[in-house]
């Protein structure tokens, strides 16, 4: 018997078996032997919202929740954050490895060249209505983007995929900053490649219109901002298995093409679970109003009776190593902005909440989210566009994890099972014969 197993017993039948373990799993599909008839299915597992289901093997990101580690192809985040920019991480996140000088210039001149997008995209955009949500703008015109590129199906050319690569991290932008002026009424500002992508992205968002909530109508010109936007969107890059990127892998699998499945990525972000939940620290900040009522919220959450927004996470049980980064960045926005008057709420509730054995106990630490709705807010950003800011960086963790799943001769596409619980084999009855039912679920 090898170690590396583990051996079940199946009570309905006495018997046992002895199921491999590789990299700390055993396969879904070994379960199936473990019968209790010759016509029995085979036994499954029921794991609602993938609570301990590994879908794919993944090279990527690494994050270990216990210990608050995050790295992105093994380099700590916080490493990639003081010292790269956001088009390197996102060539180490395709690539595999950091660009050498030569290799992240040639990188940068391709997204450059793609940022422009086709003239009909904008009539597109001007079928919306001036109150469209700029996230559904952007999920739309994305998916769009399949009938602009039809060689994009063929993704199984190497060479095809780095072209949409390149077109997908250089457009996400373009494309955002268009829906947001269109939001507002404003002419469409053309990317000025010139300038570096977080740079260019602000001045497409902001040029001749003061930034909306900001305390300094000139901030989206100042390269503190940018660097900020930048190390913001390295932090978003990628983050394993979440429910947009499963989206985007599960999409992938039928071998759809690129800009379809990152619109439906995109579409899972759209969630306010999942792209909208600094915008909810917003509102619980706003609620809470001042310093001095915070002991009132912390009691009403004990009681059950408030939701601490920004704190907890699915794999975090510890501090999430991007709130630390995001925390340092928010001083220095704020020298450029002004001072968000709801950062001082925030970290008077992060330090009572970080001294209380009650939130202790339950591991419920600042998450990505604690901050980064207050340093958007400071620089501009409506809260409409919080997810819209989300999905631009995570488009480069959605592909790099698109083009692992095609390689991986693993994968096929997604089936999951379920388990029904329905009515059993009942004979049709005719329309004039049925009785109303008390149990109905229809729609009437």
């Amino acid at each position: 018997m090898s170690k590396d197993s583990v051996t079940i017993t199946d009570n309905r039948t006495g018997q046992s078996y002895e199921l491999p373990i590789e990299h700390g799993t055993i396969r879904a599909l070994d379960l199936r032997q473990i019968k209790a008839t010759a016509e029995d299915f085979g036994l499954m597992t029921y794991d609602p919202g993938y609570m301990n289901t590994a879908s794919c093997r993944s090279r990527i990101t690494f994050i270990d929740g216990d210990k608050g580690i995050l790295e992105y192809r093994g380099y700590p985040i916080d490493e990639l954050a003081e010292h790269s920019s956001f088009l390197e991480v996102a060539y180490l996140l395709w690539a595999g490895e950091l660009p050498t000088s030569d290799e992240l210039e040639r990188w940068t001149h391709g997204v450059r060249y793609h940022t422009m997008i086709h003239e009909s995209i904008k009539k597109f955009l001007d079928g919306f209505r001036h109150d469209a949500h700029p996230m559904g703008m952007l999920v739309s015109t994305v998916a769009a983007l399949a009938t602009f590129y039809p060689e994009a199906k063929n993704i199984q050319d190497p060479e095809t995929r780095k072209i949409q690569f390149y077109r997908l991290i250089s457009k996400m932008p373009t494309l955002a900053a268009f829906a947001y002026r269109h939001s507002v009424g404003m002419p469409f500002v053309y990317p000025d490649n010139n300038l570096g992508y977080a740079e260019n992205f602000l001045n497409m968002m902001f040029h001749g219109r003061e930034p909306v909530g900001s305390l300094n109508p000139n901030s989206h010109h100042s390269p503190i901002l940018a660097r900020a936007l930048d190390v913001l969107f390295i932090l978003h890059a990628d983050h394993e298995q979440n429910c947009s990127t499963s989206s985007m892998r599960m999409v992938s699998s039928a071998f759809t093409d690129p800009y379809t499945s990152v619109a439906a990525a995109a579409a899972a972000l759209y969630g306010p679970l999942h792209g909208g939940a600094n915008e909810a620290v917003l509102r619980m900040l706003r609620e809470i109003g001042d310093v001095k009522h915070i002991p009132e919220f912390i009691a009403g959450v004990k009681r059950g009776e408030r939701k601490l927004m920004g704190f907890g996470h699915r794999v975090y049980k510890s501090y999430d190593p991007r709130a630390k980064v995001i925390k340092y960045w928010a001083d220095r926005v704020f020298e450029v902005t002004g001072r968000n008057p709801l950062i001082d709420i925030a970290l008077e509730l992060e330090r009572i909440a970080l001294a209380d054995d009650y939130f202790i106990s339950r591991k419920l630490y600042p998450n990505v989210d604690f901050y980064s709705g207050i340093i958007y807010e400071a620089m501009g950003f409506p809260t409409d566009m919080f997810p819209v800011l989300f999905a631009i960086p995570r488009t480069a963790g959605w592909l790099t994890q698109w083009r692992e799943s095609l390689e991986d001769p693993d994968q096929k596409i997604a089936r999951p099972r379920q388990i029904y619980l329905g009515p059993g084999k009942r004979p049709f009855i005719p329309v004039d014969q049925r009785v109303p039912s008390d149990h109905v679920n229809g729609i009437v």
